[in-house]
C-alpha cells in the first residue's frame, strides 16, 4: 500500500501500526509534487490494482493555486485527474484495476460551469465551488470508466457520508450549528458517521465482488446510488447532471486543456 500524504508525518503517526505501508509526500495542488510522487510510484511497482483518489479541501475562502486556478477545483479534481493520468500505465497493466473517486452528496448543490470552472466571470461562493468540484469528481469517474473498461479498469464515484474530520477545518462552529452538524453545546449530530463508517463505501467499491462487470456509477452506503427524487431522504441520491455524458466529455477536454497534457490513450 502506497499512501500519498500532504503531511507525511501525520500519515506516519496514523498508520504506524500497519505493516506494509509506504508513505510518500504528495501535494495535489502542486503539479511538480504530483509528478514527483508519480515517478516514485512508477519506480516501485509494475502494476496498480486499486487507486483511491481521496483527498479534498472544502468550503475555503477564495484561494488560487500557482497556476491561478480556483483551489477547490484544482485540488479536488485536477490534481486527481493528473495523478490518475500519470499512473494509467500501471492501472492498465493490472488488467483488472479499480479507481475510486471520492465525490459527495454536495454535488447536489451545484452543477458544473465548464466555461468558468475557476470563478473568473462570476462571484465566488465557497459552497458552490465545493459542489462544483464534487460534481467534477463524479463526472471524472463516469468518463474514466468509459475509457478504462476495454483495459479492465473500472471507476466508481463515492459519497462517504457526513463525517466529522479536519475536512471541516474552515467551518466556524456557528456554521456547523446552522448546518446541523452539531448543537449549541458542541455535541455532534448522531447521524454523522465515524471515520471507519465513512471509509466503508470506498473499501466496498475498491474490493466488492458485487461490482464485477459494473463501473461508472455513484455509490453511497455500500450500494449503488439511486436517482434523486424529491421524496428521498435528505443528503442522498444521484442528481442527473453527474450522469450527463456530454458534460463529462466537456469536463475531460477542459481538464486536459488546463493541465496542458493529454490523458494516455
Amino acid at each position: 500500500v502506497i499512501v500519498g500524504a500532504r503531511r507525511p508525518e501525520v500519515a506516519q503517526a496514523n498508520l504506524s501500526d500497519i505493516a506494509g505501508v509506504t508513505i510518500l509526500p504528495l501535494e495535489l495542488g502542486k503539479p511538480t509534487s504530483i509528478d514527483a510522487f508519480s515517478e516514485a510510484v512508477l519506480l516501485r511497482i509494475s502494476q496498480l490494482d486499486i487507486l483511491i483518489n481521496n483527498a479534498a479541501i472544502m468550503a475555503i475562502p477564495l484561494t488560487r493555486d500557482e497556476r491561478g486556478y480556483e483551489s477547490q477545483f484544482a485540488v479536488n479534481h485536477l490534481g486527481h485527474f493528473q495523478l490518475t493520468a500519470h499512473l494509467w500505465t500501471l492501472l492498465t497493466a493490472a488488467r483488472s484495476a479499480r479507481v475510486v473517486v471520492l465525490s459527495s452528496v454536495a454535488h447536489s448543490g451545484n452543477g458544473l460551469e465548464v466555461n468558468d470552472v475557476n470563478f473568473e466571470s462570476r462571484a465566488y461562493e465557497k459552497w458552490a465551488a465545493y459542489a462544483q468540484a464534487k460534481s467534477a469528481n463524479a463526472l471524472f469517474a463516469l468518463s474514466l470508466d468509459k475509457i478504462g473498461e476495454p483495459h479492465g479498469v473500472r471507476a466508481f464515484a463515492v459519497h462517504p457520508g457526513g463525517i466529522d474530520t479536519p475536512l471541516q477545518r474552515h467551518m466556524p462552529d456557528e456554521e456547523k450549528i446552522a448546518m446541523g452538524w452539531m448543537d449549541k453545546e458542541g455535541n455532534l449530530n448522531p447521524l454523522l458517521k465515524t471515520v471507519e463508517q465513512g471509509a466503508s463505501t470506498t473499501v466496498w467499491c475498491a474490493t466488492s465482488p458485487l461490482l464485477e462487470g459494473i463501473g461508472g456509477v455513484y455509490c453511497e452506503d455500500c450500494n449503488v446510488g439511486e436517482p434523486w427524487t424529491a421524496d428521498k431522504p435528505p443528503l442522498t441520491g444521484v442528481h442527473p447532471h453527474i450522469r450527463d455524458e456530454g458534460l463529462a466529455d466537456a469536463l475531460w477536454a477542459k481538464s486536459e486543456a488546463l493541465l496542458g497534457e493529454t490523458f494516455p490513450s
